[in-house]
């Protein structure tokens, strides 16, 4: 099932439309199955983060290193995104499945063939390290999902089963980024509602490998486990009290991120329909163009062209310490165009981390007006960003709590208030619009 904007509050990933028969051997088979997917899962999730990683760090660092730079030159900055734009457009044009989920139609649980992954990967490879402003969660629910499915295979399942299995595996990859099963199982969990109590049978099998794969990343006994990146932003106060004006300005921030979210997937709309009528190749170009030129522009006028490109996670902290209020809303709405750029041109990633990096930079611009604690902006944004786009809205919360830790566990209240606002104003926007919903046929030219 794919999760779309519009009139109906949409789910950012679900399992099938119905769920399997859960009864007997055969479900106790299934489970067995679902803890076999665990390890493989894990692995192919792990590598691929670490070749994103590596490959960024290359392009980005050692590669002006080696010119005697500390920083990369305009030019390099420019180019990179077009050198990706032509991958994406590559992998997008000759090898099968298109490149993988487009972005724009928010996440989705649909089981992936295995004969996908070469194009998955590279098209998401192009992507996420040669600068566009997506996140990773969509490729890693992609992978993830195609190990369920060779599972399937090998096993001989087949039907709702098999869907099953294909949903263990990006559980499996998701709980990798997202700092374990239970944020997979609570997305999960919210996003598909509408099965009622079948849920419950049908999201076994996902916890179970999700917690198996993710000891390679806790380790168990003397082993110490994989090293992966962390979700909680570093050196964050405590905010112990919540403060009235907090509270207040919480509901603002809601309201502009939700009017800022929606604007962003508009202009990428368009772009869409763009694509249809002069292919992918020219548009995914010039739109690579376009953040290269806008991400260098940045770094002339004394910004940093990271603030422009990738998917913002790890920019969060650099946000936190910049000064000057016009320095940030340039910021955003560069950062927003960018946005919107990398999700209708046709690059490949996950939707929901740009969107938490918008609400964030909502949320330090607004708080630094009122003297906000860089903690409750974090919550605060990261809830209503995730929210205005997935309209997730326990998902949001959770992962304010995963980026904030426990010091920020007073701006909880303030960051369910941006939430629900966001939610609201968002959901009304799009009804009156209409669902941006996925073309009939796939808009790659």
């Amino acid at each position: 099932m794919t999760a779309e904007p519009g009139p109906t509050p949409p789910a950012a990933g679900a399992p099938g439309p119905d769920a399997p028969e859960m009864e007997g051997r055969d479900y106790l088979r299934l489970l067995g199955l679902g803890a076999l997917i665990g390890v493989p899962a894990a692995v192919v999730a792990i590598a691929f983060l670490s070749l994103v990683h590596w490959l960024e760090h290359w392009l980005w660092v050692s590669l002006p290193a080696s010119m005697g730079l500390s920083t990369p030159p305009w030019w390099l900055i420019v180019a990179l995104p077009v050198v990706g734009a032509v991958l994406v457009w590559a992998a997008s044009t000759f090898l099968p499945g298109h490149g993988g989920h487009e972005p724009i139609y928010g996440l989705s649980m649909d089981p992936t063939p295995a004969n996908y992954a070469a194009g998955v990967a590279l098209a998401a490879l192009a992507s996420l390290a040669f600068g566009a402003v997506l996140g990773p969660e969509a490729p890693l629910i992609a992978l993830g999902s195609i190990v369920g499915v060779v599972v399937a295979r090998w096993a001989r399942v087949e039907g709702k089963s098999r869907q099953v299995l294909s949903m263990a595996g990006s559980m499996t990859a998701i709980s990798a980024l997202f700092g374990g099963p239970l944020v997979a199982g609570v997305m999960v969990t919210e996003a598909g509602l509408s099965l009622g109590a079948a849920l419950v049978p049908a999201l076994l099998p996902g916890l179970l490998g999700a917690a198996i794969g993710y000891t390679l990343i806790v380790g168990y006994g003397s082993w110490t486990g994989i090293p992966v990146e962390g979700l909680t932003v570093p050196n964050l106060p405590d905010y112990a009290t919540t403060r009235v004006v907090d509270l207040l300005a919480a509901v603002v921030i809601g309201l502009i991120v939700a009017i800022l979210v929606p604007a962003v997937r508009i202009i990428a709309h368009r772009l869409v329909v763009l694509r249809g009528r002069v292919g992918l190749g020219p548009v995914v170009v010039a739109g690579g163009l376009a953040i290269g030129v806008m991400a260098a522009v940045i770094q002339a006028a004394g910004g940093n062209y990271e603030d422009i490109l990738f998917s913002g996670q790890t920019s969060i902290p650099t946000l936190l310490a910049a000064g000057g209020e016009w320095g940030l809303v340039a910021v955003v709405l560069a950062k927003a165009l960018a946005y919107a750029i990398s999700l209708g041109t046709g690059f490949r990633g996950g939707p929901v981390f740009p969107a938490i990096f918008l609400g964030t930079a909502v949320a330090v611009v607004v708080g630094n007006l009122i003297g906000m604690s860089p903690t409750a902006a974090v919550a605060i944004g990261a809830a209503c960003g995730m929210a205005a786009f997935t309209r997730l809205v326990v998902t949001s919360l959770m992962f304010a709590v995963l980026l904030t830790g426990v010091n920020g566990a007073g701006a909880i209240p303030a960051a369910t208030l941006a939430t629900v606002t966001a939610w609201i104003v968002a959901f009304v926007i799009d009804r009156r619009r209409g669902p941006i919903a996925p073309p009939a046929t796939h808009p790659t030219g």
